[in-house]
């Protein structure tokens, strides 16, 4: 694929990875955001008409949970950020589910953890239950299962476990969907003045030329783990888009060139 802008590495794509951050499902409150899903699955559902694949990564248990059950919301203890993330899955799911079943989409749950991609076995499985459910136009939708992870199994973040499903499914695109326009020069909300980078064809250049921020309010990651995501997939040969999932229509508005981002371009494996 030699394509150099987002339009194009969408159109060129048919197998595409799309991984939504727990800032772009949560509203203002913190709450799921329901319309957010309901509007995504609509676009992947344009997307699949066109011939082309989908592959969902969708972070948001803890956001979930908290939603069903806002009495632990502020409660830091490890046992009941699991338990959240116990109850929130199960609402999560059930939001997506119905999002794509109002497209006539049914979805399948895999929740995975580093272990099951560093043994032969599982990879294997994974692998296979990935590509059966795509063809059998099923939606997969991924999470890391938090309830059950602690840090020598644990991925910590989405963006590198997108990353990683992009690798094992052999994706023609990794979309990450954040809750900023794409890698600045330095960090928007506090610089007016940072611009925009839309092309990143050396990830090594770029560090040297930008200023990483931390952690945001809802999710785990940062720019650091986006950028560890794009190296991670481009020496697999296959491009890294992170664009902002915020605004209505995002998908479609990458698709149709309407919206920027940052494309980092895929070396040759």
């Amino acid at each position: 694929m030699n394509a150099r802008t987002i339009k194009e590495t969408i159109a060129g794509a048919r197998k595409i990875v799309v991984k939504i951050g727990s800032n772009t499902l949560a509203k203002a409150d913190g709450a799921i955001n329901i319309a957010f899903m309901d509007d995504f699955a609509g676009q992947c559902a344009a997307l699949r008409r066109e011939g082309k694949h989908i592959v969902l990564v969708s972070s948001g248990a803890q956001v979930a949970g908290i939603s069903t059950l806002d009495r632990w919301a502020r409660r830091r203890d490890i046992h009941y950020r699991q338990a959240l993330c116990a109850i929130g899955q199960v609402e999560l799911m059930d939001k997506w589910r119905s999002a794509f079943g109002a497209q006539g989409l049914h979805i399948g749950q895999l929740l995975l953890t580093k272990e099951d991609f560093e043994d032969d076995h599982r990879t294997l499985n994974m692998r296979n239950t990935l590509f059966t459910l795509v063809d059998e136009g099923v939606v997969p939708v991924i999470n890391e299962n938090d309830s059950v992870t602690f840090d020598e199994i644990r991925i910590g973040d989405n963006d590198n476990l997108s990353a990683l499903t992009a690798i094992l499914w052999n994706a023609d695109v990794l979309i990450l969907f954040s809750d900023i326009d794409g890698v600045y020069t330095e960090n928007p909300k506090t610089n007016p003045q940072a611009a925009l980078i839309e092309l990143v064809e050396r990830i090594a250049d770029l560090r040297e030329c930008i200023s990483v921020g931390g952690v945001n309010d809802f999710g785990t990651g940062g720019m650091t783990t986006k950028i560890e995501a794009a190296e991670k997939v481009t020496a697999y040969g296959i491009p890294l888009i992170l664009a902002n999932g915020s605004q209505s229509g995002a998908l479609s508005r990458l698709v149709s060139g309407e919206s920027r981002g940052t494309l980092f371009l895929g070396q040759e494996p």
